[in-house]
């Protein structure tokens, strides 16, 4: 015996799903690729280790293409450690300036709302869980490193430049990522940097300034004494039919604790801190610093918009006798 509309909202359930997983695939502007993408050379990795054109040229890497499978479980990742900062480790390769973020996984470390700090179980986690890729045919090396900045933007702080740096000693060719999940779930579209730190000694020429983030009061001596140790990737996202199956598996789990969650309540926290933020840049006038604090002010009014359209959205969908 049938229940009366059951298929007809297991249909609904399904399509929303796939709406919602198009509407975020555009959002973040998603490529699909062909498949020729995993393809792994070592002879190709061999001969640019011997090269290490990154030696002669600070700036070599231009851009990072990032999977949509890893995108979406460093995202989830993020999300899921909350007010505290999260690491993981990224799996993938180069060709030519390009770096190529095919896999991810998060390391088991200790984090605070200020810094991630890992101890030898991540690192002895963090071989064998390379050492288990490779035996079942996963050839790429690690690529790089990713953690989280929760509520304060995507750039490298002192601590992250003194790591990166360590890194890129040791373990070339390697990338520093950088989410802050709680701006992610205000805005919709993934918030998200790639670095690679200067040599030491190394004096960057005057460059064009990225792209303007709202960075907190408390952290804007950090940021500034170390913004030109660092360069940022132009970052693009892919995705192909070969994990198109993980990827919708993926999806479902991490739709469904969007739909089981309000931005509004779920970072109101984090709303109290800009305003306060706001009010204490503006205690601290400078006319010169004026049109920046009037974007910070349109970025907060916008994403609390949204937030509030995003849930009425929610309330016709599957509460239609509930109204805001």
């Amino acid at each position: 015996m049938s229940v009366p509309g059951t298929s007809a909202t297991i249909i609904s359930s399904s399509s929303q799903t796939q709406i919602s997983q198009m509407s975020w695939e555009m959002d973040n502007n998603v490529e699909l690729v062909d498949d020729e993408i995993y393809k792994y050379d070592e002879v190709q990795h061999g001969n640019i280790l011997s090269a290490q054109p990154w030696d002669k040229d600070p700036h070599f890497f231009k851009n990072i293409k990032i999977s949509a499978l890893a995108l979406l479980k460093m995202v989830m990742h993020a999300r899921s450690g909350g007010s505290l900062e999260i690491m993981g480790l990224m799996l993938g390769k180069v060709d030519g300036n390009t770096m190529f973020v095919m896999d991810s996984f998060a390391l088991p470390v200790e984090g605070t709302e200020t810094r991630v700090n890992a101890h030898d179980e991540a690192y002895e986690y963090m071989s064998s869980y390379i050492n288990a890729a490779q035996r079942v045919g996963r050839q790429e090396h690690a690529i790089g490193w990713y953690h989280s900045h929760p509520g304060y933007g995507c750039w490298l702080s002192g601590i992250d430049v003194s790591t990166q740096m360590l890194n890129q000693h040791h373990q070339e060719p390697f990338v520093a990522i950088v989410i802050d999940p709680v701006r992610t779930i205000s805005a919709g579209k993934v918030c998200l940097g790639a670095f690679r730190t200067y040599p030491n000694g190394y004096k960057p020429a005057n460059e064009a300034p990225s792209e303007y983030q709202t960075i907190p009061l408390d952290k804007t001596e950090d940021f500034g004494v170390h913004c030109n140790k660092y360069y940022s990737l132009d970052v693009s996202y892919f995705k192909s039919a070969l994990d198109k199956r993980l990827l919708d598996t993926l999806w479902k789990e991490y739709w469904v604790n969007t739909l089981s969650s309000s931005s509004l309540l779920t970072n109101a926290e984090y709303t109290n801190g800009q305003i306060m933020d706001l009010a204490k840049k503006l205690e601290n006038f400078d006319c010169t610093k004026m049109s920046k604090t009037s974007e910070d002010i349109c970025k907060t009014s916008i994403e609390m918009i949204n937030g509030l359209m995003e849930q009425k959205i929610k309330n016709m969908l599957f509460n239609p006798a509930i109204s805001i």
